[in-house]
């Protein structure tokens, strides 16, 4: 426990003032209105347009940024060309990558003041990175460039820090299970898992009938978290933490409970342990891995917006079996969040601010822009867009099937400290630990908890 205790005081020494300006922005934060329309009226103080702003009649430069995986590179570059077309005078120029590093990056990014003019951001990073409102420009101020009615209050609200609305909604999302019913039915099983008993029984049938070497489900540890916390919620009741305070609503006893669920899922073969896919992957996602592209790995549980991503992965003899699972209850109550799944900002850095809100615009908003992105971010949270998506077949069955099937079962809200990159980094953060601590037999489930609890009150959890 040294090495946690250490980190703890470290960081609870030199990130009191980030913490507190973290609380003090989620004070800041208005309560949610009932119209779309008039969401950014309601959330005083607001900053009303800037007339200031104009479109530039010489040669304009603009750089955006964004994460993700081959069909959403290719959605965004594929709308930069056709707003070029339209924009003339414009040119953007992209930067990209998977997400495995891509927060680091950003961070740095955002400390140094170089990151791109357009960034498509985590919800979390405005508290993360701007909680003080300082590297986000209020939209607020660009409503003559963007049309702010166009999303539900809502998800406005829940980008809106510091008194400002720095970002805008792309796509809302949450989690859910996708089994690759090939090996499933190899197994002997013809139905998705719709129970614990189910997925105990999957993973015995797995080992049994198909052999060690075959689960019906491998998570990595940021995604076992994720997977605990919907367990908790649906036995419990309660949210993980305070939305706004980040303040944890769990007992010990409690979250010991949690851990040992996934540890249960471990030792029943229904996961691959950590130990195992390492010596195989190293840190190769999930959806990369061999395992899963033959079938060996048979499920997974993931956002709604990564349903092709998976699906794309699988192999010709595997493809067909892919399919989107039902939410599980493991208690009376319907577990797990949804949460804004990504957004657009600008950054104070921008020198075109008002070119810059016209390709936001563009892109989620009007149809030639909306039509091409599609649902490679998730179902669009503008209405327009989600319009102009449909109506061009843009919109994937799978993603609007899971998210479907999400946005109907969730009604625990997420804090903005769960995702802190702290926490959640693969190979490095605290939940890494708590689960490679577990799955490596360094730690039993009671014993994780402090780890787990002390790496959160390092980044700024009220821990009762």
């Amino acid at each position: 426990m040294s090495k946690a205790i250490s980190r703890r005081n470290f960081l609870m020494a030199t990130g009191a003032v980030g913490a507190a300006g973290l609380l003090a922005a989620c004070g800041s934060k208005p309560a949610a209105s009932s119209t779309a329309s008039s969401a950014a009226a309601s959330q005083a103080p607001a900053a009303s347009a800037d007339e200031s702003l104009a479109l530039s009649d010489g040669p304009v430069n603009l750089s955006i940024s964004w994460w993700g995986g081959d069909s959403r590179h290719a959605a965004y570059q594929s709308a930069l060309e056709a707003f070029q077309a339209e924009h003339s005078n414009i040119t953007v120029e992209p930067t990209f990558a998977a997400w495995s590093g891509w927060e680091e990056k950003m961070a740095a990014a955002f400390i140094a003041g170089n990151a791109q003019d357009v960034c498509q951001v985590n919800w979390n990073w405005l508290y993360n990175y701007s909680a003080d409102g300082s590297k986000f420009v209020d939209l607020n101020t660009t409503s003559k460039f963007i049309d702010l009615t166009q999303w539900d209050a809502a998800a406005m609200d829940a980008c809106y820090v510091a008194n400002s609305q720095q970002c805008v909604p792309v796509s809302m999302t949450g989690r859910i299970f996708y089994w690759n019913m090939t090996t499933f039915n190899k197994a002997g099983i013809t139905e998705v898992p719709k129970s614990l008993d189910d997925l105990m029984a999957a993973g015995k049938a797995f080992q049994e009938k198909l052999g060690n070497d075959y689960y019906p489900m491998h998570l990595g540890a940021y995604d076992r978290m994720i997977l605990m916390v919907f367990y908790l919620e649906s036995k419990y009741g309660k949210d993980w933490a305070d939305p706004v305070t980040s303040t944890l609503n769990y007992t010990e006893d409690e979250i010991a409970d949690g851990l040992a669920f996934i540890k249960s899922l471990v030792d029943n073969h229904v996961m691959m342990n950590l130990k195992t896919y390492y010596s195989a992957n190293s840190d190769t996602a999930t959806h990369q891995s061999n395992e899963w592209i033959t079938g060996k790995i048979a499920g997974i549980f993931e956002w709604d917006s990564a349903a092709t991503k998976y699906a794309s992965a699988l192999d010709d003899s595997n493809k067909d079996g892919f399919t989107v699972g039902e939410e599980i209850k493991f208690g009376d109550n319907n577990g797990g969040f949804s949460k804004v799944s990504m957004g657009l900002a600008i950054t104070k850095t921008c020198k075109n601010v008002a070119e810059a809100a016209t390709l936001i615009n563009f892109l989620l908003n009007e149809e030639k822009g909306a039509s091409i992105m599609g649902s490679e971010c998730g179902i669009p949270a503008s209405k327009a867009g989600l319009k102009f998506a449909q109506d061009a077949g843009a919109v994937k069955s799978l993603v609007a099937d899971a998210n479907a099937k999400v946005m109907a079962f969730t009604t625990n809200k997420l804090d903005p400290l769960f995702e802190n990159n702290d926490l959640k980094a693969s190979g490095t953060g605290i939940y890494q630990e708590v689960f490679d601590n577990i799955d490596y037999g360094d730690q039993t489930p009671e014993e994780a908890v402090e780890t787990l609890l002390d790496g959160m009150e390092s980044v700024g959890y009220t821990i009762g």
